[in-house]
């Protein structure tokens, strides 16, 4: 790997999804479609709402997860620290991006030990991408991705349409599933499998669990375009490859409902365009366990941890509120109450 190619690679894709709307998908992530049905007269003290969870074994204060974001080395190191002291403060879980240059290059950018000890209580994920596991050493590269931040799971991410649209990407994704396979049986924490925005339907998500997969990040259209992101990134002919795939994937909220139906005892994060914590409280309702957010922090994740926190707090608070107005005073409840979808 070519450790300036990669570096500048995710400087940009920083600097592209901070620019503004012109990488968002054109999908909508479902969420307007549904409706709570106000409750008036909840009986409910609004500070007793419980959004404690669990969450492959760790204890969460609230259901949310900094989603995977990353950066080159000349920012991911500040932005990782943001990250764990607030994941700390708030007692939400945190995944890091893409591990891949701190992996094979040493290049760690703020994904060290360093960061377990900023966030010693929180559950945390560690990441690489699935294309990196046909390597040779791809097995031993999830075990040190693991070990070097002290990860409770690792999280392979899917992302086959922006490999293939990115300059130079990862064209050769026969045997994927079979060295997924492999690391469930081989690794000493749990796997769990995400997309980068296009969504995981049913079929695919079976056959990951199936092979071992613990946990499921249906990360669906609605948030940020990754294709959109190479294509801002490359050339001419790049940038018209990606633009055929501006409404591609499968909406989050519809993602989840799928995936809840034919999996009802697998775990599963909800990301991709979740806008707040009302978006937060369908998702849950809708089955998922952990609501995960990225290109929405990223402005809060390069300016500080208090950044962070605040932005957090506020989606915290949303969705208590919108537990507190359903009727629901702890989220098994809210996972119960009269949701209405809107046509």
């Amino acid at each position: 790997m070519d450790e300036n190619a990669a570096g500048r690679r995710k400087e940009d894709h920083i600097d592209i999804v901070l620019s503004g709307d012109r990488v968002a998908s054109r999908v909508d992530a479902g969420f307007d479609r549904w409706r709570f049905v106000h409750c008036a007269l909840p009986e409910l003290s609004l500070d007793a709402v419980d959004l404690s969870t669990s969450v492959l074994g760790r204890r969460l204060k609230a259901p949310l997860l900094i989603s995977a974001m990353t950066g080159g080395p000349a920012r991911s190191e500040a932005i990782n620290a943001h990250l764990a002291e607030a994941a700390q403060a708030l007692g939400i879980a945190l995944g890091v991006g893409s591990q891949r240059i701190a992996v094979e290059t040493g290049a760690a950018g703020g994904l060290g030990g360093d960061l377990r000890r900023r966030a010693p209580n929180v559950l945390l994920l560690a990441n690489l991408g699935a294309a990196q596991l046909l390597a040779a050493d791809g097995r031993d590269n999830a075990r040190r991705a693991v070990e070097m931040i002290g990860a409770d799971a690792l999280v392979i991410h899917l992302n086959p349409l922006q490999e293939a649209i990115q300059e130079g990407g990862d064209r050769d994704w026969r045997g994927v599933l079979h060295a997924i396979t492999g690391l469930c049986t081989n690794l000493h924490v749990p796997v769990v499998v995400k997309e980068v925005g296009f969504g995981l339907s049913a079929p695919v998500a079976r056959r990951l669990v199936k092979c071992g997969v613990a946990a499921l990040d249906v990360a669906g259209a609605g948030g940020t375009n990754w294709a959109l992101v190479e294509g801002a990134r490359g050339t001419g002919r790049t940038q018209a490859l990606a633009a055929a795939f501006a409404d591609w994937g499968i909406p989050t909220a519809d993602a989840v409902v799928d995936l809840r139906a034919a999996l009802p005892d697998v775990p599963i994060i909800a990301s991709g365009g979740i806008r707040d914590g009302v978006d937060a409280a369908k998702a849950i309702r809708l089955g998922a366990d952990l609501v995960g957010q990225a290109a929405a922090t990223l402005k809060a994740a390069v300016t500080s941890t208090e950044a962070v926190v605040a932005h957090f707090e506020v989606l915290a608070e949303q969705l208590r509120i919108a537990a507190f107005v359903t009727g629901a005073g702890h989220l098994e409840a809210l996972r119960s109450v009269p949701l209405v979808e809107v046509r």
